[in-house]
């Protein structure tokens, strides 16, 4: 997160929202915010969302996926994480990443395995 400059921003009633920035750690040879970046966003932001959703039980990422919509070259691009389903065992969230202008860069769905943590070390 770090590296990248990725800031969690507001947790509210069923979302999670965090910002990234648009510069040289973030963009591809053209110049344009690199789409994986925006993946790198959108898993952050959605297993983060699941990790508090799943109140004590691990959760590790299946598949993500990813549709680019608009080029961003520079600024501030800001994701917004909401639950599509909840469950016992699997968590799908949907990431929605917009420009300074709250128009659509990326829209993203990651699906979540829930598991048990393991017990602290030296306990059975």
């Amino acid at each position: 997160m770090e590296a990248l400059g990725i800031r969690f921003t507001e947790l509210g009633d069923g979302f999670l929202r965090g910002t990234m920035p648009v510069d040289a750690r973030t963009h591809q040879p053209y110049g344009l915010l690199h789409g994986g970046a925006s993946v790198a966003l959108a898993e952050t932001l959605g297993s983060s969302a699941g990790m508090l959703a799943a109140r004590g039980d691990a959760v590790v990422g299946l598949e993500i996926n990813a549709n680019h919509l608009r080029a961003v070259r520079s600024g501030l691009v800001t994701g917004t994480a909401r639950p599509l389903h909840v469950g016992r065992s699997t968590q799908v969230w949907e990431i929605r990443i917009e420009d300074a202008a709250g128009k659509p860069v990326c829209i993203s769905r990651i699906t979540l395995a829930l598991l048990p943590k393991p017990p602290a070390s030296g306990q059975a």
